[in-house]
């Protein structure tokens, strides 16, 4: 299960590479194999099957409720089909929180079972023994800072992270910190532009922005959110590239009314008795 590396385009050292030749980093999320078709062949260097199934896939109100389960079983159907992105799966919630060897076993499943070639987690100086634990066994990981969806709770709820002095100086020594355990790169979700600034360029490793401005070395977005499936959901930091949510439910009522008026299937869609069919 998994890529095979000799179809890979992208790799962990072509992303350190572009960031010091200040090229940017594109990333979106994937959940399935029928959109990592597409995505494969679109150029996006990056492909992130993020716990945000739980909301997008699987109709929860947050990403507490996704288990590793989850995260095995859509890593894997992307894992399936896709070449040339890199691919990393996210640790879901309290995956790496009660041990070691527990965190391990867990991002070990994730690149195993699931063919992830990278596994990201959430959280500040608390995740540095884990994530130096999964680097030293040989699994890259990506942090991920700001705006952390499994903490919504202690965070209180979905807003923008680190306006004030003392938060913007802990982001930029956390992230400090997070290099120094390995990290290749580090999401940066809904932060002041200036700190995503002043946190890329104080680490050498890439930072990935979503709400965090164009001073990221790359960017990320829910593909649907991207492709407009959800014509209500309109936060600040999201460009809708496509209105796909309106052409989909055309087509899906155009189908609803031809079936129910008798126009479809029609002869073009019928086979007859003839043997050359």
């Amino acid at each position: 299960m998994g890529k095979y590396l000799g179809h890979q385009t992208t790799s962990l050292t072509d992303l350190r590479k572009r960031k010091a030749a200040g090229q940017k980093i594109s990333m979106v999320t994937c959940y399935d194999a029928s959109f990592a078709k597409l995505v494969d062949e679109s150029g996006i260097d990056m492909v992130l099957v993020g716990d945000s199934l739980g909301n997008v896939m699987l109709g929860y109100d947050s990403t507490i409720p996704v288990t590793m389960a989850d995260m095995i079983h859509h890593t894997a159907a992307v894992a399936r089909v896709l070449k040339k992105p890199f691919l990393v799966g996210d640790m879901p919630f309290f995956s790496c929180n009660v041990s070691l060897e527990k965190t391990l076993e867990n991002a070990a499943a994730l690149v195993q079972k699931g063919g992830a070639q990278a596994v990201k987690i959430e959280g500040g100086l608390p995740m540095v023994p884990a994530i130096k634990a999964i680097v030293e066994a040989g699994i890259p990981v990506m942090g991920h800072l700001g705006l952390t969806p499994q903490h919504v709770h202690s965070l209180g709820g979905y807003k923008v992270q680190g306006r004030e002095k003392a938060a913007q100086q802990l982001m930029i020594e956390s992230a400090k910190a997070l290099e120094a355990a390995g990290v290749f790169a580090i999401v940066l979700e809904l932060i002041p532009a200036p700190l995503a600034e002043a946190i890329t360029a104080a680490v050498k490793v890439p930072t990935i922005g979503i709400g965090a401005g164009v001073g990221c070395d790359g960017q990320v977005l829910v593909l649907q959110d991207l492709l407009g499936f959800d014509r209500e959901f309109t936060p600040k930091f999201l460009k809708k590239y496509a209105d796909l949510g309106t052409i989909i439910e055309g087509a899906l009522k155009k189908y609803d009314q031809d079936v129910k008026a008798g126009a479809f299937p029609g002869p073009e869609h019928s086979f007859s008795n003839k043997a050359a069919e």
